[in-house]
């Protein structure tokens, strides 16, 4: 499970700590650097399947870029940015910390790759023990070096040649010294259960193909329902109805996907709504609402990604109305309990954040700029000093929409510059 997020020269972060818990709310204003953080994640994701880092940067035909491409991903003047994350072992008192360095001038390329072994105390707040798995410093002058190293420590390797265009835990992914290196696969798989969802309604309302991944915008939404087994099928479709029956005006009776075509190669989404007297009307996506079917692809995202994975949504109540934001946040919390699944939201919605209640003060982040420097900042929102203080003066929702919280750190970050 991935703990921790730390943020060296990333685009508006001079250096950040981001804790992850297995529900991580993220708030701010716009321009704060919330987006940021999302695509942090998304560089990871893409450069652990295999991606260049060009490609995972500026895109490609497959790969929509990250905002800025390569000119923006290291805050200026710096040309080099750093993103690693903190992997919970196996053990209680263990802890994997992965970083990749990346330059930016004159082409995009990984300077270097760490996984770095962390032994802790038993009341693990203090690390009495480190140790460097591996570490591939990729640049021509050291291909050698790094197979002469990786082979040295794991006997009988067989190693094609890194190139420092990709990352390294891509050439552990595809050799079978893999299975012998129990620490690097959890990396590995770590990174690979990130999935970052940013529902497009007009792309999930025509016909989609049977699908087993769905895509990170729901396009294919309904190719995935279907393509599920007849009983993992239905106890989705079940699931999908119970909470998605308070969404609309008219209440949902009924969602479900079904096979299209000859062949039933593709799907449609369907659903049926109960309006006054009992009457009863099936509509398909092309006639459903933003909100409804956003707020369907989070629920099949939940319910279908693998347990255990990072699921993060930004602008997770976008097209919903507020009085649904109870709804959204009984669901969010709900599914992510029974499968296992660690979520981080990021939110401008008052409304939502009250639902949530207080329990979900000690997993609120907020993003703010240094008023000194202009650089993005993160602070848990239990690390304010004076939270309780403002706390009486509103809800949470309140305190977010009248600006409280962020005049407070601004406020404090002046006091701490004189």
């Amino acid at each position: 499970m991935l703990k921790q997020l730390i943020l060296e020269n990333w685009k508006s972060f001079a250096y950040a700590e981001l804790p992850l818990s297995p529900f991580t709310v993220i708030v701010g204003t716009n321009a704060s650097g919330k987006s940021n953080l999302v695509e942090a994640f998304i560089l990871l994701k893409r450069l652990v399947s295999g991606n260049t880092i060009d490609a995972s940067l500026a895109g490609d035909k497959t790969l929509t870029p990250i905002r800025g491409g390569i000119d923006w991903a290291a805050l200026k003047p710096e040309r080099e940015f750093t993103l690693k994350v903190l992997v919970d072992g196996e053990g209680n008192q263990v802890d994997y910390l992965y970083s990749v360095n990346v330059d930016t001038k004159p082409d995009a390329e990984i300077l270097a790759e760490k996984i770095i072994y962390r032994e802790y105390q038993r009341d693990k707040t203090k690390v009495v023990f480190e140790r460097d798995i591996i570490s591939g410093y990729i640049d021509s002058h050291d291909y050698k070096d790094i197979i002469l190293k990786i082979s040295t420590l794991y006997k009988n390797a067989r190693w094609t040649l890194p190139n420092h265009h990709k990352s390294i835990l891509n050439y552990f992914k595809n050799t079978y010294i893999l299975d012998n290196i129990t620490e690097v696969n959890l990396i590995i798989s770590s990174l690979e259960k990130i999935f970052v969802l940013n529902p497009v309604p007009e792309r999930m309302r025509g016909y989609s193909p049977i699908s087993k991944t769905l895509d990170s915008d729901g396009s294919n939404i309904a190719g995935v329902i279907a393509g599920l087994s007849t009983r993992v099928r239905d106890e989705v479709e079940e699931t999908l109805c119970e909470y998605a029956q308070g969404l609309p005006a008219g209440n949902i009776v009924k969602v479900w996907a079904e096979r299209i075509g000859r062949l039933g190669g593709d799907a449609m989404l369907y659903c049926e709504e109960e309006w006054t007297h009992g009457q009863i009307q099936e509509i398909d996506a092309r006639s459903m609402s933003d909100g409804t079917l956003r707020f369907l692809a989070i629920m099949t995202a939940l319910l279908t990604i693998p347990r255990h994975s990072r699921l993060i949504i930004e602008d997770v109540d976008s097209g919903l109305h507020p009085s649904r934001a109870e709804l959204l946040a009984r669901m969010l919390l709900e599914l992510g309990r029974q499968r296992e699944i660690n979520i981080l939201v990021t939110t401008h919605n008052p409304a939502l954040l009250d639902a949530f209640g207080m329990e979900i003060v000690p997993s609120v982040v907020v993003v703010h700029r240094d008023v000194n420097t202009g650089e993005s900042k993160l602070t848990r929102l239990k690390d304010i000093e004076n939270l309780p203080k403002l706390m009486v003066s509103g809800a949470l929702g309140q305190l977010t929409t009248e600006g409280a919280i962020e005049d407070s750190l601004a406020a404090n970050r002046i006091q701490d510059s004189r």
